[in-house]
């Protein structure tokens, strides 16, 4: 039966009831805000007092579809609380950590950076105390904590409750997509079922590898259909073929192929993250993984060598239109677009980059500015906002089949 959390007070006398660290990220703040939807105090513990003082103001700090109206609500029924001390973390309640398992300068699995964050967290929270691990981490890596936790005498109840929603869409997912619950034991589990249901419309109960599996094989099975289609992309323009052609013709009125995406740069925080991570757990012996990797990062370098094959770009202007990791988004991090504009400088005369959205690199300039004074267009990112966009009759490569009637196409 879901029962509704224990309020408790922390410290400084403020009841609240859950915890999220990490909570103005880009996985944190739509979980706090879904849960304030609900009723619940939240404290947004986050160590970037920036982003802090944006949430504070009501704004977000990054591009959430939804957000800032569900942020004014919460901040105007006094259900949010604010912090970047640990030491004001409330020692009863759940505590969500939003922090997962980078990979390292040799891509494997850095648990340093989770055992950093739990030893930072555990003077402050009690024992009985549960602590949910949210974002993507390396299989074992609940039981470990948990064993971890045990070896220093702690009884702290550890769950891990994967998030699996889309980045900017995340709140409206949220309320929408069964939660997977785990916990390395039957009352963290249920605690953790019993917090969750709130927001969620279905719990589905699995162990803790089980749930990791879960979380990773989607991101990776993701990430392994990006390949499939740009590798098919490669090698239908190495033939001289219109690969979105190809792919209309695939996917139109036929059931089976409806769901190939189209070509383009899969990148990001988490897809090639993951693979990696899946890749180290299976002792480099997951030859999919590898292959996808090597495909994926790989289209940039085909594009620049297809690119001077057939132009003579030392003479040329390259302009790049989106930097964002994917479309729709102002996130940069593992951006491709950025690795393409590295290979181009190496052979180009000059390259301008453009984003509507995105507001952390100096450099761009305004999307006509970069039309105008380009010999040639990439489209790096379909942001819909380049629907309607006036070419000027420049050449442009456009990889994803956005612009649909290609006439400039290169």
């Amino acid at each position: 039966m879901i029962q509704e959390p224990v309020i408790t007070e922390d410290p400084r006398g403020e009841k609240i009831d859950l915890t999220v660290v990490g909570g103005a990220g880009h996985v944190g703040l739509p979980l706090v805000l879904c849960f304030a939807q609900k009723g619940l105090r939240v404290m947004i513990n986050d160590l970037n007092e920036g982003v802090l003082d944006s949430v504070r103001q009501g704004k977000s700090p990054f591009i959430e579809y939804g957000c800032e109206e569900l942020l004014r609500d919460a901040l105007s029924k006094d259900r949010l609380v604010f912090s970047s001390r640990n030491c004001e973390i409330p020692p009863k309640g759940p505590v969500i950590v939003t922090i997962g398992t980078p990979v390292d300068e040799f891509l494997n699995p850095a648990l340093k950076v989770m055992r950093a964050c739990i030893d930072s967290l555990l003077p402050h929270i009690s024992d009985e105390q549960l602590l949910i691990l949210r974002s993507t981490v390396y299989p074992g890596t609940t039981e470990w904590l948990s064993e971890y936790l045990r070896k220093r005498g702690r009884t702290i109840k550890v769950a891990f409750c994967p998030e699996r929603v889309v980045q900017g869409y995340g709140i409206k997912e949220i309320g929408h997509i069964p939660q997977i619950v785990s916990g390395t034991t039957a009352k963290a589990e249920e605690e953790a079922a019993a917090l969750f249901g709130l927001i969620a419309p279905e719990i589905l109960r699995i162990r803790p590898i089980e749930a990791e599996f879960a979380k990773i094989f989607t991101n990776v099975y993701r990430y392994i259909e990006f390949a499939t289609t740009n590798q098919f992309y490669m090698i239908a323009r190495s033939a001289g073929a219109d690969y979105d052609a190809i792919l209309t013709a695939m996917k139109q009125h036929y059931p089976r192929a409806s769901k190939i995406p189209s070509a383009g740069f899969s990148a990001g925080p988490c897809l090639f993250k993951d693979t990696m991570q899946l890749v180290a757990f299976a002792r480099n012996q997951f030859a999919l993984g590898n292959a996808a990797m090597q495909v994926n990062e790989g289209l940039v370098l085909y594009l620049v060598d297809d690119l001077r094959r057939r132009r003579d770009l030392s003479q040329a202007t390259v302009g790049l239109l989106g930097m964002a990791f994917k479309p729709d988004v102002d996130d940069t991090r593992a951006s491709l677009s950025y690795k393409l504009k590295r290979a181009l400088l190496l052979h180009a005369k000059d390259v301008l980059t453009t984003d509507p959205l995105v507001k952390t690199d100096p450099e761009l300039l305004p999307v006509q500015e970069v039309i105008s004074r380009s010999d040639l267009l990439i489209l790096c990112t379909p942001h819909k906002l380049y629907s309607d966009l006036d070419l000027q009759g420049k050449p442009i490569l456009d990889i994803w089949g956005f612009f649909k009637d290609g006439e400039n196409a290169l």
